[in-house]
């Protein structure tokens, strides 16, 4: 058990649009949920873990709870909520200063209080003096005691309302955290991310629906397994360039891009009924782009009439449509009927120990020099490049450094060509690796 699973839980409740995911972002110091002024805009449950006052916790937004019969969600988000709540420490129940109390605060705090945890009451968006009386006045009504006021926006009373939080967290002990490899699943909407975080996890962690981008904000989920330790980040789906929308699928792809950029590996989800499309190419580009490990899923398996065709027909098209990462591993799976699982974990970390993989120097020089005796560079200007020696600088992607006598006589074919000697000579299947081409003079040129 690790040390996050230890960690005592903070649970942030309350209906759509009071603010929870401001008052989040502010404990947690960057904007990690979505924020937008629209209500229900988080739908998953968020987490993060705080340090305050020498005291670790884990905090965690929920989505808006309200029993809307109009919102296709409301069931899902009441189901979600109900479960943090069940694991928490501490609750801390937000209402809305500014608007006042609604039938869903109320139905809130019914759940709130049979749960029988510890629970701050906090009226968020108090802004001002006239607000904050308002609101505490009749927040109070709701039972749980005088609120504290609190804006998020602004920064006022969120280290107060930490120090309550602390003043209520058991004593739990932490023992060290274990090496986790960071997955982003990626992919188009609606192509199984959801119900593969799902199915990995054997419970239902993420909401799943079939209502195409039904997840926004990008969820870390910790796990162990009999093929390793993970962190799963299940992302929203990305659509194509000219179908954005404004506001908060515009925050989705920003999302995705960032779940990329800190995860280890990435999981290109490919709806297998449909074939590998231009969009998925364009995702697999953004792994490729922030020299990511990248395992390529290719789901709904359960839906081929022939599978031994529909196999080859796949295999095919991915080796014509993603030819640019030839060093891609790729697997097919079922999420739906829980089928390839452990064999797609077992390619992820494969590509997660090819990003940890050294060369020695001179093994790495032996390689490279055999590279150009059998194949010369061309001539760039009449003129042509020369390798005195490389070395590797670093993992995490896999970083070699070729010292040259000039970067710029370097052709983009003879990158590739160097890559793929460094790609045979040692196994870095699954993982992008940088080339960086180095002047005596120091100039750069990177690839």
């Amino acid at each position: 058990m690790t040390s996050t699973d230890l960690l005592p839980r903070v649970v942030i409740v309350g209906r759509p649009n009071v603010g929870k995911s401001s008052i989040f972002n502010r404990v947690v110091g960057e904007r990690r949920a979505i924020v937008e002024d629209e209500p229900g805009t988080t739908r998953d449950r968020l987490e993060a873990d705080v340090e305050w006052l020498d005291r670790r916790f884990r905090i965690i937004d929920t989505g808006g709870y309200e029993t809307n019969e109009q919102n296709v969600y409301a069931p899902l988000i009441m189901g979600q909520v109900q479960q943090a709540i069940d694991t928490a420490a501490v609750v801390v129940f937000v209402v809305d200063a500014r608007d006042g109390l609604t039938a869903s605060d109320y139905d809130m705090a019914d759940v709130v209080r049979r749960a029988q945890k510890p629970t701050i009451l906090v009226a968020n968006k108090a802004d001002n003096e006239a607000r904050e009386l308002a609101g505490i006045a009749e927040a109070s009504a709701l039972g749980f005691g005088e609120p504290l006021p609190v804006s998020a926006l602004h920064d006022v009373n969120v280290r107060t309302m930490l120090d309550m939080v602390v003043a209520l967290l058991p004593d739990v002990p932490l023992v060290p955290e274990s090496d986790r490899t960071r997955v982003a699943i990626i992919g188009r909407p609606n192509v199984g991310k959801s119900m593969l975080v799902n199915a990995i996890l054997g419970q239902e962690r993420v909401i799943v629906s079939d209502v195409a981008g039904t997840t926004r904000d990008a969820i870390d989920t910790e796990i162990d397994t009999p093929e390793g330790s993970f962190v799963l980040i299940d992302t929203a789906g990305v659509r194509r360039p000219g179908k954005l929308g404004k506001g908060v699928e515009r925050h989705s792809v920003l999302r995705t891009t960032r779940a990329v950029e800190r995860c280890d590996v990435a999981v290109l989800v490919v709806d297998g009924s449909e074939g590998v499309t231009a969009q998925d190419t364009h995702i697999a580009g953004i792994a490729v782009d922030n020299a990511k490990g990248l395992v390529i899923a290719v789901n709904k398996t359960d839906l081929w009439d022939d599978p031994a065709e529909r196999k080859a027909w796949a295999e095919r098209q991915m080796r014509s449509r993603i030819r640019f990462v030839p060093w891609a591993l790729y697997t097919f799976i079922s999420a739906l009927e829980r089928r390839g699982l452990p064999e797609l974990l077992r390619l992820v970390q494969a590509a997660r120990e090819a990003r940890r993989r050294r060369i020695p120097t001179p093994e790495l020089n032996a390689i490279l020099s055999r590279a150009v005796r059998e194949h010369v560079p061309p001539l760039v200007h009449n003129r042509r490049f020369k390798l005195f020696y490389a070395t590797q600088a670093g993992i995490d992607p896999p970083t070699f450094v070729l010292f040259v006598n000039d970067p710029e006589l370097v052709h983009f074919s003879y990158r590739r060509y160097l890559e793929r000697a460094i790609r045979e000579a040692a196994d870095f299947e699954g993982t992008a690796i940088k080339l960086v081409f180095r002047a005596r003079s120091g100039e750069d040129s990177a690839s």
